[in-house]
């Protein structure tokens, strides 16, 4: 999520494994056209996903001299900025947070938090029956729940106002934008007819 937008750019249905990690990453990428600051939570799978989409093999000449030659390595490009916050948990209860930059330098502490992503989550698990917590609305294949979080998505992004994106117009009467407005993609917010009729591979990325 873009959390100055609050645009949801990707996601993926799935356990929390690196192929899930590598997919949801590279479908990131493919929507953005420039390398942002990456906030995570403590989850190692995404520095080794970022590693990956924004890694460079490089080779080492050889020496000459007798021994094993020097391994490959890959080195990340160095506009990556990424940063994860780090939870401890003891005994059911927070007990300690803090911050850690893995790739890139002067990173703005205030710029690393999870919050909006979290209480995003919170907002989807409201909305959506089928990703509650102990629901009987589940579904049953997973081919069919990505379905929905896709569609569930797509009208978060361009159809539904969202309460922190406000702003007046220019009577001075306070309303509300949908992400995408908010980001630049759409000129006004979408009707859900606009958006199921839409061709999707006009969509501008991010």
């Amino acid at each position: 999520m873009a959390t100055e937008s609050r645009l949801v750019l990707s996601h993926v249905v799935g356990e929390r494994s690196q192929k899930v990690a590598d997919q949801l990453v590279t479908n990131t990428v493919k929507k953005l056209k420039s390398i942002p600051l990456f906030v995570t939570d403590g989850l190692k799978l995404y520095t080794i996903a970022l590693r990956k989409q924004y890694g460079k093999l490089k080779l080492f000449a050889p020496t000459g001299k007798r021994g094993r030659p020097r391994s490959p390595k890959l080195i990340v490009d160095e506009l990556l900025k990424y940063a994860q916050v780090i939870k401890m948990r003891a005994e059911g209860r927070l007990k300690k947070v803090f911050k850690r930059i893995i790739f890139g330098e002067n990173i703005d502490p205030k710029m690393i938090s999870t919050s909006y992503i979290e209480r995003h989550n919170l907002t989807c698990r409201q909305d959506n029956n089928r990703i509650s917590r102990k629901t009987i609305g589940f579904s049953k294949k997973t081919e069919k729940l990505d379905h929905q979080m896709t569609l569930y998505f797509a009208y978060f992004n361009y159809c539904r106002k969202h309460r922190s994106l406000k702003y007046r117009d220019d009577l001075g009467i306070t309303k509300f934008n949908c992400p995408a407005k908010q980001a630049g993609l759409i000129d006004h917010i979408w009707s859900l007819d606009e958006l199921l009729t839409f061709p999707h591979h006009r969509i501008k990325t991010y």
